[in-house]
C-alpha cells in the first residue's frame, strides 16, 4: 500500500471516528441515559448483527457487487434452527452447525447465480434470493415465532456477557482482525481487491475472477448466518417476519459510511466496523428518546442517500486528483 492511500485511509477514518464521536455527544446530552455503562454494552450488542452482516455485504461491494439477501438469510437461518427444535432436535451442535452450512449454502447459490449461470448484477439475483429466504423462513415455522427456552447453547453467542461486555462484540473483533489480515496480507485478499477495482487487470493476471466471487458471497452467507445465531441469543426466539426488516441496508450504509464504494476495489475492516457502531448509536439514541419509527426510518432512509452522495462526491475528488497529477 502506497504512503498517499494511507494517509488517505487515516483521513477517511479520522473523518468516520470524529462523526462517531460527535454523535456520541450530542446524544449524551440529549439523554443522560446514553453513556451509561448497561446502555453502551446494549449498543455493542446490538452493533454485533450488523456488523458480522456488513463483514459479507463489505466483500461483496468490494468486488463491485452486492448482497441484498444477507438480513433474510440470517433470518432464514434462525428459523431453520427453530424448525429443528419444533422437530424434535435439542442439540446445540447440530443446531449451530445446521445454521451455518445453510447461511454457507445460500450465499454460495448466490455466487453461483452471477458466475456460473451469468445472471445480470448481483442487485437482481439477490434481492430475488432475499424474497426466496423470506418466503422460507415462514414455511419452516409455519408463520409461527418459535422459542429457544432451554436450549442455552444457541443462546450463549447472543447472550452472554463477560463483565457486562458481550461475547457477541467479542467474536466481531475477532473476525474483523482476522478479515483484515486476509484482505491486506494474503493473495487471495488482493485478488478480491483487484477483481472488483481492475477486472481486466485481474483477468490479464491470471486471476479466476469466478472463483474470488463465489468465495465472497459464500462467507457473506456464512457471515449471515452467525448474525442469525445472535439474533437468536437475543430475543430467545426465531420469527420469519423479521426477514422484512432492512438489515441488508443497515449493513450497506455501514460499509459505504466506512469507505467502501459502489464501484468496487476500496473498503476495508476499520471503516466498516465505525460505520457499523454509527448506525448502532444512531438506532439507540432513537429508542432512548422514544422517536417514532416513521422518523426512524426517514432519518436512516436519509443517512442512506447522504452515504451514496459521500461514496459519488469521494470517487469524483479522486478522480480530478488523477487527473490533475497526470498533467
Amino acid at each position: 500500500m502506497t504512503k498517499a492511500k494511507k494517509s488517505s485511509n487515516l483521513m477517511s477514518y479520522a473523518g468516520t471516528f470524529g462523526a462517531l464521536i460527535i454523535l456520541c455527544v450530542v446524544l449524551t446530552i440529549a439523554s443522560p441515559n446514553f453513556f451509561k455503562y448497561s446502555n453502551l454494552m446494549s449498543v455493542l450488542k446490538q452493533t454485533s448483527f450488523n456488523a458480522l452482516v456488513s463483514t459479507g455485504m463489505l466483500l461483496c461491494l468490494i468486488t463491485a457487487g452486492i448482497d441484498l439477501s444477507v438480513g433474510a438469510n440470517a433470518i432464514f437461518c434462525a428459523c431453520f434452527c427453530g424448525m429443528l427444535v419444533q422437530m424434535g432436535m435439542t442439540n446445540s451442535f447440530v443446531l449451530l452447525l445446521a445454521a451455518i452450512v445453510m447461511g454457507t449454502l445460500f450465499g454460495w447459490i448466490n455466487g453461483m447465480m452471477l458466475t456460473r449461470l451469468h445472471l445480470p448484477h448481483p442487485f437482481v439475483s439477490t434481492l430475488g434470493m432475499k424474497n426466496v429466504l423470506w418466503g422460507a423462513a415462514l414455511i419452516v415455522t409455519n408463520s409461527q415465532m418459535i422459542s429457544f427456552s432451554g436450549i442455552d447453547g444457541v443462546m450463549w453467542l447472543g447472550s452472554a456477557t463477560v463483565g457486562g461486555f458481550p461475547v457477541s462484540f467479542m467474536v466481531v473483533i475477532l473476525i474483523y482482525i482476522l478479515m483484515h489480515i486476509l484482505l491486506t496480507r494474503t493473495s487471495l485478499g488482493r485478488s478480491i481487491y483487484c477483481c472488483g477495482g481492475n477486472p481486466e487487470a485481474a483477468r490479464l493476471s491470471g486471476i479466476n475472477s469466478a472463483n474470488v466471487l463465489t468465495f465472497c458471497y459464500a462467507l457473506s452467507g456464512f457471515m449471515a448466518a452467525l448474525a442469525g445465531i445472535v439474533s437468536i441469543g437475543r430475543s430467545g426466539i426465531c420469527n420469519g417476519t423479521m426477514a422484512t426488516q432492512p438489515y441488508d441496508t443497515d449493513a450497506i450504509a455501514a460499509c459505504i459510511i466506512g469507505g467502501a464504494s459502489f464501484n468496487g476495489g476500496k473498503g476495508t475492516m476499520i471503516g466498516t466496523m465505525l460505520g457499523a457502531l454509527i448506525i448502532a448509536v444512531l438506532r439507540n439514541g432513537f429508542s432512548l428518546l422514544s422517536i417514532s419509527s416513521a422518523v426512524q426510518n426517514l432519518t436512516l432512509g436519509l443517512v442512506i442517500i447522504g452515504a451514496v452522495l459521500l461514496d459519488v462526491t469521494r470517487e469524483r475528488m479522486e478522480a480530478k486528483a488523477r487527473r490533475l497529477a497526470a498533467k
